[in-house]
Formats: C-alpha cells, structure tokens, sequence
C-alpha cells in the first residue's frame, strides 16, 4: 500500500484515465480486461479501506449501468450492437474503474457539494461526447442525448457522493 495520500490519489487518477482510454478504443476484451487488472492494482496499492470501497464500487458500477442501460434503450446512446437490454461491458468496466476515483482522486468535489452539481453534468456529457468522437459510442441525436446525459450525471453524481458519505463513511476524508 502507497503511504502518501497524494501518490494514492495520482495512481488512482491515471488508472482511470488509461482505464476510460483502453475501454474506448478497445471495448471487446483488452478495455474491460485492463481495467480488471487495474481494479486489482487499485485494492493493492491504493484503497485504504478494501472491503467498504469494493461494496461502494459494486454499487455505484450497478447503478450507472442501469443508467446506461436506460440512456441505451431510450435511444440517448447507441453501439451498433443492438443490445439494448444489457449495457456494454466496457462500460460497466469505466463505471468500475470511474467508482474508484470518488473516494481518491475526485474526493475533493465531496467537501463543497455545490462543485458536485456544477462539475457533473459537464464532465458525464462530456466523457460520452469524447467516446462518440473516438469511435466508442454513438451520440444519435447529439443535442437531446447531450442534455439527457447531462441531467442524469446532475442526479446520479452527487447521489454516488451522497451515498458514499451516507452508506460509507469510512472511504469519506
């Protein structure tokens, strides 16, 4: 384990930043698999509290899949796959590694809440924006799914923090 909190949380951040990358651009297998691995990476280098932050990652990856799965069936997103019951692996993989990042590297957005609201749904939309310019997903009509993507991370992104503070008070600094 990495003693110094600002090395855990610059490990964290770069995990989820190639994590996010790799699951784009390769979201059949080699994505979710590197974020597996860095999900492991996570727990022994990073996580102070490995057993709580693993039920709050659990929990907050359920719940942003079940709202990608939603945006995918109401035709906010779509993949060419035409699954539209189950969300993609790759991302339920980013919501796993993304989950990690709220108790570490984004744990300074939990100590003003109000950053919560403002920040949210310009970074949710935005990292969607970014996978449908990649090539990860498709943003079928650009503006209205924008704007769902953006409402949805204002709700779910300070529920994930309100959750973690409420349920999980041992991952909050």
């Amino acid at each position: 384990m990495i003693t110094s909190e600002a090395a855990r949380n610059a490990l964290n951040f770069i995990l989820f930043q190639i994590g996010w990358f790799a699951c784009v651009v390769y979201p059949d297998v080699l994505g979710p698999m590197l974020v597996l691995m860095f999900l492991l990476i996570h727990f022994v280098f990073v996580s102070q509290n490995r057993f709580k932050e693993l039920q709050f990652i659990g929990l907050g990856t359920v719940v942003g899949s079940l709202l990608d799965g939603l945006w995918f069936r109401l035709g906010v997103l779509d993949d060419d796959s035409g699954a539209v019951l189950i969300t993609p692996l790759w991302l339920v993989a980013i919501w796993a590694i993304f989950m990690t990042t709220l108790s570490h590297s984004l744990n300074w957005i939990s100590r003003k809440v109000w950053l919560a609201f403002l920040f949210a749904p310009f970074a949710g939309s935005f990292a969607y924006w970014s996978a449908s310019k990649i090539g990860g997903v498709e943003l079928p009509a650009l503006v209205p799914s924008l704007i769902a993507l953006a409402l949805g991370w204002l709700v779910v992104f300070p529920l994930l923090l309100f959750a973690r503070k409420s349920l999980y008070p041992e991952l909050s600094s």
